[in-house]
């Protein structure tokens, strides 16, 4: 884009940020609704733990593949065709539990899809703010689509747990259901205008992996970046996700209880993305490396209360340190990689990102499952990950240098 024009003119990102919010609301609903479903009515953590892995295994397993067709097909197709296929996939989720017939397997198989479609559409998302926006713009940008994606998480479980408190299971995936397929709408091709493909180089989708893995390698601030983010989503956010519905439980809590705790920590990541969207951040590196200790320092906090309400004050305070993690590093990356490569390079991002989270919930699961206590699996984590967090701090002086010129 050559000229610079107010992001709220700018038709395209308006659609691309409408969608993107409808689309997180969409996804926490399910993710709540679901949740509630296997701990109330299945009542198994264990078998929470196997679908949350189902849902997020695939990232793992084809996010580099969803990188490599974000750069040589249009990114609008890719994500209004993800989101149309997700709402189809809700819409079977509410007809199997009408019908009194939606089980463990059912979950497993759709947790599957969804999680495979993830891995195509958040490269495809997070690679197309830099053709829409300006350059000097994208940190705003990123804030905003943050923004209102931590919004989605504070609405989301608002909406679903009075939709479970009065009308159920049922028609909450009802409910989420509509709202994905209007993401869907919003973000149709035609409305969001993406210009043409940055990527011609005609060549094998291996090596195309390969020049996305290289051209990482030897990036250190992309390294030491990715090692960032992965410390954050294994040792704490990973960990705590699935800890959050079996303290509900275990402490005898409902619905409404995990909507609060899941929305304070939403409200909490919300606030602060507003802060990082108004405030100048040139030391984004530091910035991130801070916002990683503080919230493991969180986090050990959390594994010590047996209080849903004080969870509810530390599960914003966790949110609220977790944007300055992740928005900095990703507006950086944005910037500095060569167009043509985006989508590889993001869906290493978003590998790390999200790739770890199963093995976080097996590791979590496993252990519960033998007997030792969720707030003392919850303390090891965070205390393991805040050893690595310093000691990336410590040797990561690339990253930690690193000054943005916007």
């Amino acid at each position: 884009m050559e000229q610079q024009q107010s992001l709220f003119r700018n038709r395209p990102f308006i659609f691309l940020f409408i969608g993107a919010f409808l689309a997180i609301i969409g996804f926490s609903m399910f993710f709540m609704t679901t949740t509630w479903f296997v701990i109330s009515d299945l009542g198994s953590a264990s078998s929470l733990g196997i679908i949350l892995i189902a849902t997020t295994v695939p990232r793992i397993l084809m996010m580099a593949f969803g990188g490599v067709l974000a750069d040589k097909f249009k990114k609008t197709t890719i994500m209004f065709s993800t989101s149309s296929i997700q709402g189809i996939l809700l819409v079977i989720l509410f007809s199997l539990n009408h019908a009194g017939q939606l089980t463990f397997m059912y979950l497993v198989i759709l947790g599957f899809l969804f999680g495979t479609l993830d891995a195509f559409s958040g490269p495809a998302g997070t690679s197309l703010i830099p053709k829409l926006v300006h350059q000097s713009q994208i940190k705003q940008a990123n804030a905003i689509i943050q923004g209102l994606g931590q919004a989605g998480f504070v609405v989301g479980p608002i909406i679903s747990g009075s939709i479970m408190e009065y009308g159920g299971v049922t028609i909450g995936y009802l409910v989420s259901a509509i709202v994905v397929l209007l993401s869907a709408f919003f973000m149709f091709p035609p409305f969001l205008k993406e210009g043409p493909i940055d990527n011609t180089i005609k060549q094998t989708p291996l090596k195309d992996m390969i020049e996305g893995f290289s051209y990482v390698k030897a990036n250190k601030f992309l390294i030491t970046g990715i090692l960032v983010l992965i410390t954050l989503n294994f040792f704490a956010f990973g960990a705590i996700s699935i800890a959050i519905p079996i303290l509900v439980e275990k402490y005898g809590g409902s619905p409404i209880n995990l909507s609060y705790i899941e929305t304070a920590l939403a409200i909490g990541m919300l606030v602060s993305t507003v802060i990082i969207g108004i405030v100048k951040i040139r030391h984004r590196g530091l910035t991130s490396m801070i916002g990683l200790v503080a919230t493991l320092i969180t986090a050990i906090a959390f594994s010590q209360i047996p209080n849903l309400y004080v969870l509810t004050a530390l599960a914003f305070l966790i949110g609220f340190t977790m944007t300055f993690v992740s928005i900095p590093f990703f507006t950086s990356a944005q910037e500095d990689t060569d167009p043509r490569i985006m989508g590889r390079v993001m869906s290493i991002v978003f590998l790390a990102m999200n790739g770890f989270d199963p093995l976080a919930y097996a590791s979590v699961t496993l252990l519960v499952s033998k007997g030792i206590d969720i707030q003392h699996v919850i303390l090891s984590f965070s205390t393991v990950g805040l050893l690595i967090a310093l000691i990336i701090l410590w040797k990561g002086k690339t990253f930690r240098q690193y000054k943005s010129a916007y």
